[in-house]
């Protein structure tokens, strides 16, 4: 499917503790977000038009999983452990993908994913 009128994708992550959050996703991402457009607010842009944005949302905190595409898990993986992230597992669904977890101090859940299926999208 083609929708040449889409342009940009941005993940929502809810959260309750803005502040905190804002800490956190710090040592997750490596850097001050990039924008903040209002008040409760953060933004990191992740690629040309991606972007993660952490809000407070006290209903809704918890609830998100957030899929990030990486060329790397190891190298995502070794990022974490020298920022001290705790981070699950590299799992591999062989011919498909390897990923990792993190989860958020609410417990949203961010997906580091490694496409290793050379452009098939199917196991061999």
């Amino acid at each position: 499917m083609s929708n040449v009128n889409i342009n940009s994708v941005i993940a929502v992550v809810p959260v309750k503790d803005f502040d905190k959050a804002i800490k956190w996703y710090k040592k997750l991402l490596g850097r001050d977000a990039d924008i903040i457009p209002a008040e409760g607010v953060a933004e990191w842009q992740l690629a040309a038009n991606a972007w993660l944005q952490v809000t407070i949302d006290q209903e809704r905190a918890g609830g998100t999983t957030v899929i990030v595409g990486v060329n790397d898990v190891e190298a995502q993986c070794n990022f974490f452990a020298e920022a001290n992230v705790q981070f699950g597992e590299v799992v591999e669904y062989p011919g498909i993908i390897k990923m990792t977890e993190v989860i958020d101090p609410d417990g949203n859940k961010v997906a580091f994913v490694q496409d290793i299926s050379n452009g098939t999208g199917v196991s061999e």
